[in-house]
């Protein structure tokens, strides 16, 4: 069965062989990344099969205890956006169901059940962490058609036939090929297009095995949340997650914070930076809005947008600069984690940097450390480098390091372990765990900078980095402002 879309075919994957089943009560969307009701091609393709088919809409957003890193932090965020979904779906016709798995495993089954009972399942093709073996997995299991859609940028995940190794020729790639991309942005309220067959509530077999999550849970009750068999040591930030939380922060860098962007991005002890990099991660909102906002602040059009491009970053997008420096980090840089993602299955592997960035460490290995500290050190923010803990300390207690500073914590990380790999490890293993941001294309291509990845040699050769571009914070602390940076966040 065939189904005329407005959701751009290369933005739609089949995962399986399995038909559409015509009979069945519902069409379900499996939200698993684009954790949003607005600017979603995913609930736009969901939609549009419910009305071709005339099924109710029944969305399942589901939160397993046994991911990588699951803490209070991370359940916390996603659970914010959860609680705010059910309280807008209350009553909308479409039956949204919240599930948190109360223990390893207990989920299992719930969505074959559901899918058992639907005429088709659509769900989020994100390239990053568990999430494409998961889907992977659900496709051999489920007796129905499986889709996935792409909403994960601007650019549609296989637009590109490779994998870009640097953010110029990436730009110069996107500069010439995202017009017909670019003009076809996801419906800003799919729900809200026509209306859906009524939903009826789910049999009580599957509610009795799979109860929905309780209001208390999903509003923040403390002590329903330390019932869970997650990282209760990764303690929840001041940042709230969900979609109204996202659009603020939006509003908030336009309105105070954009024109200043330029300028003070990088200074540790200004908040010029978006704020967007949660809420882009875990899918509350997309791109396509925030670009739409942009222009329509800056009073202008992707209609103005030139045919061609030589990858230069000013002077493509017909905005201010401040808004073209925005821009660049938001598409350029961001979609590039998101071409490597999509490319390469080893993204997150030693063996994924180039080839010169892994020769020069590899004649650096045996060099002598001045300092070497153990993952506990670092994580404690036990070191001698006053501006490398606070960063450290940030990230620990917010779920967030300044842009800047970023840079240079994993630099001296580097500096700081035996073998390269072993830095690798350790920052993997301190961004995933702690950032708000983390396990994500973008966050892998900040820690896989520091190591090389979409940079070129540098020189002069030095101990332990090679050609490796260097940073130190001597260098740092003369080039922006920091020592109230460190008062604020100091161990």
């Amino acid at each position: 069965m065939t189904l005329m879309s407005t959701v751009p075919d290369i933005r739609i994957e089949t995962c399986n062989n399995a038909p559409v089943n015509g009979d069945g009560e519902f069409v379900l969307y499996w939200m698993i990344a684009n954790r949003r009701l607005r600017w979603n091609f995913s609930l736009q393709r969901a939609v549009q099969w419910a009305r071709q088919l005339n099924k109710p809409l029944v969305i399942l957003e589901a939160l397993r205890v046994d991911y990588p890193w699951a803490s209070d932090r991370l359940h916390r965020f996603v659970m914010d956006g959860m609680a705010e979904k059910a309280r807008q779906l209350d009553g909308a016709g479409v039956l949204y169901y919240p599930y948190i798995e109360p223990a390893r495993g207990a989920g299992r089954g719930l969505l074959e059940a559901l899918a058992a009972r639907a005429s088709v399942v659509v769900t989020d093709d994100f390239p990053c962490f568990f999430l494409p073996r998961m889907v992977a997995a659900a496709a051999k299991k489920i007796p129905i058609r499986l889709e996935k859609v792409d909403s994960n940028g601007l650019l549609p995940l296989r637009a590109a036939q490779q994998a870009y190794p640097t953010a110029f020729a990436f730009r110069r790639f996107l500069q010439r090929n995202l017009h017909p991309h670019v003009h076809i942005p996801p419906q800003a309220t799919p729900l809200a297009e026509a209306p859906l067959p009524p939903a009826r509530q789910l049999p009580d077999q599957i509610l009795r095995r799979w109860p929905r999550a309780e209001p208390a849970l999903l509003d923040g009750d403390e002590t329903a949340l330390t019932t869970l068999p997650i990282n209760h040591r990764v303690k929840a930030t001041a940042i709230r997650g969900g979609e109204q939380a996202a659009r603020a922060t939006l509003r908030r860098f336009l309105d105070e914070r954009l024109a200043q962007y330029g300028r003070l991005r990088n200074e540790p002890e200004q908040e010029m930076t978006s704020g967007l990099s949660p809420y882009l991660h875990f899918g509350f909102i997309s791109v396509h809005e925030v670009l739409d906002e942009l222009m329509r602040r800056e009073h202008q059009s992707v209609d103005h947008l030139p045919l061609g491009g030589n990858g230069e970053r000013y002077g493509w997008w017909p905005v201010s600069e401040p808004a073209q420096a925005f821009l660049d980090e938001l598409i350029t840089w961001r979609e590039l984690g998101y071409n490597m993602c999509g490319q390469r299955d080893d993204y997150d592997r030693y063996e994924s940097l180039p080839a010169w960035a892994q020769a020069t460490l590899a004649a650096h290995a045996q060099d002598r450390r001045p300092y070497l500290y153990t993952l506990e050190e670092l994580e404690a923010g036990r070191t001698h480098d006053p501006l490398w803990n606070a960063a450290q300390m940030q990230l620990v207690r917010e779920g967030r390091i300044h842009n800047y500073l970023r840079m240079l914590w994993g630099k001296k990380i580097l500096q700081w372990s035996p073998t390269p790999q072993e830095a690798l490890a350790v920052m993997i293993e301190l961004n995933n765990k702690y950032a708000l941001d983390g396990r994500d294309p973008n966050s892998y291509s900040g820690i896989f900078w520091c190591l090389g990845r979409y940079d070129r040699p540098w020189g002069p050769e030095r101990p332990i980095f090679g050609t490796v571009r260097y940073m130190s914070s001597e260098n740092t602390a003369r080039k922006v402002s920091v020592k109230r940076y460190i008062q604020t966040y100091a161990p």
